[in-house]
């Protein structure tokens, strides 16, 4: 299974906002230059992420965005089932299939995706910075003064 980039920027927003030090908000443009991710794809995902309450949003001055939760309260399989638009591995309803009525194709297939999502739905957005200052130094490498 293979996740959309905008599920994929979804989670590095998370990442991103995670490390950085208590309190500190940062903009839309800080992490489009850290992520060399476009600023209007990233408006988009910051309003949904937004929306389903993983992030605050703050306008005017001192404003910015910041994680409204914990990281650890934040769990990756929730976020890729709210950003993904599908989650069907394959579509057998389309395009007729003269073996649809017999094949076990699809429940296997969607058994893999059951277990996929299990394993994101045990990993938190903790779970994937728990070298914060690492990934903050990271994160700093290579920005502008």
């Amino acid at each position: 299974m293979q996740l959309t980039r905008y599920t994929d920027f979804s989670i590095r927003v998370l990442i991103y906002l995670a490390v950085q030090p208590q309190e500190q908000r940062v903009t839309v443009s800080d992490i489009s230059e850290r992520f060399n991710i476009p600023r209007n794809h990233l408006v988009k995902i910051v309003h949904q992420l937004g929306q389903k309450g993983y992030i605050i949003t703050r306008r005017g001055k001192g404003g910015g965005i910041s994680l409204a939760r914990e990281p650890g309260e934040i769990r990756v399989g929730s976020v890729v089932r709210d950003m993904e638009p599908r989650l069907d591995i394959i579509d057998c309803e389309t395009q007729v299939c003269p073996v649809r009525p017999g094949c076990q194709l699809r429940g296997v297939l969607d058994s893999a995706r059951d277990a996929f999502m299990a394993v994101l739905d045990d990993c938190s957005i903790a779970d994937l910075t728990q070298t914060p200052d690492q990934l903050h130094h990271l994160l700093q490498l290579g920005k502008t003064a």
